[in-house]
């Protein structure tokens, strides 16, 4: 399985659509954006560019596909204002993700946000001109030195490929306390090779001052099978293991599978940038945010437990569906996640439950 052919969050505004489904993403993209700001405005201030491009990576598509671009827009023209420069910048957008992402919703989204960033900022705005492009991340995706400020979020746990020998991490989807010391290494390994390819590529791309903020999942832990970041995909692998003994999954198409991902701890991130060199850390910092902020209500019935686990379930299914149904078949996608909707309700109701935000804010080195 080629991850770049195949993952992408499921497209369209449907039930299980990723546009339905995104809520704790923009809540996260809210949590940051004090980090975001702070990095746009010292870019602008240091350099006062004619036209700053800016590059939202794995951008996906839905209501938070624009967020981040047209809140540095607004950053600049504030900023702007504040100095009493007259003329604004043009600004050069670029929104990446793998070819299987929902491109075409963005496009038709394109006229009212510009519109709406007119009406807002005034006579003042400057043009915006959008690119989207296809491609991964690990490769070289803009020109030279092109690149002011390049923005991603929850989007670079995801891997380049499956790391090899997830045949021997039996009935496990991920890392999991039961996983081999090989099969930990495989996926650290492909973590380290993945994000330093990442990071050459974006210092290609960044001029000299150019600031880069990304948001991981990740984990506060120095155990890569931690509960904090392989749990939720524990649950799943249990679900799927029902399945199995149901006889709806055949087992040895439970052990091929693995999720292509890797949430780092802070001290592996920094080791990365460290070592790849082309980047001076300005902040790195964690922060947690619950499950249950999948859900898009405040439930204060008997049920909420419940309604919360009903939400996860949609949320990770609006991600994780594309990668399932290439390896289990369509057929199988609705009762797997009512199971794992029913697990992921019993586990809310009697234990905490969080995941683990890793931010980090970059300077490209001269």
């Amino acid at each position: 399985m080629k991850v770049s052919e195949v993952l992408h969050m499921n497209g369209g505004i449907g039930d299980s659509s990723y546009a339905s489904n995104s809520l704790i993403q923009r809540k996260v993209i809210f949590m940051t954006k004090a980090i975001a700001e702070e990095a746009v405005s010292d870019v602008y201030c240091s350099m006062f560019p004619k036209t700053l491009c800016i590059a939202d990576l794995g951008c996906s598509s839905g209501p938070n596909t624009l967020l981040v671009v047209t809140q540095t827009v607004k950053t600049v023209n504030k900023i702007r204002k504040k100095l009493c420069r007259q003329s604004s910048p043009e600004f050069q957008i670029y929104l990446n993700d793998l070819p299987g992402n929902d491109f075409n919703s963005i496009f038709r989204s394109l006229p009212r946000v510009q519109e709406e960033l007119k009406e807002e900022i005034g006579s003042e705005f400057g043009p915006c001109f959008f690119n989207g492009v296809p491609g991964s991340f690990y490769s070289r995706l803009c020109p030279t030195s092109t690149l002011h400020f390049v923005h991603s979020s929850y989007s670079l746990m995801w891997l380049s490929q499956v790391p090899k020998g997830v045949e021997m991490n039996k009935e496990n989807i991920y890392l999991a306390s039961t996983s081999p010391p090989s099969v930990i290494n495989a996926y650290y390994e492909q973590f380290q090779k993945d994000f330093s390819m990442f990071l050459k590529c974006r210092s290609e791309e960044l001029v000299s001052g150019g600031r880069m903020v990304l948001t991981i999942l990740g984990r506060k832990s120095e155990d890569p099978t931690s509960k904090e970041c392989c749990y939720i995909w524990d649950l799943l692998a249990m679900a799927l293991k029902q399945m199995v003994s149901e006889g709806l999954i055949e087992e040895e198409k439970l052990n091929s599978f693995g999720i292509p991902q890797y949430t780092p701890s802070p001290l592996e991130l920094k080791a990365e940038v460290e070592k790849e060199r082309s980047f001076a850390i300005n902040l790195l910092e964690a922060s947690e945010i619950n499950w249950a902020a999948c859900g898009n209500k405040l439930y204060s019935s008997d049920d909420s437990f419940k309604d919360d686990g009903y939400h996860v379930a949609k949320c990770m299914r609006s991600v994780a569906e594309p990668l399932l149904v290439r390896h289990f078949g369509e057929s199988i996608m609705d009762k797997l996640f009512h199971k794992y909707g029913e697990i992921l309700s019993d586990c809310m109701s009697k234990e905490e439950t969080k995941f683990v935000n890793l931010t980090i804010s970059m300077t490209k080195r001269e």
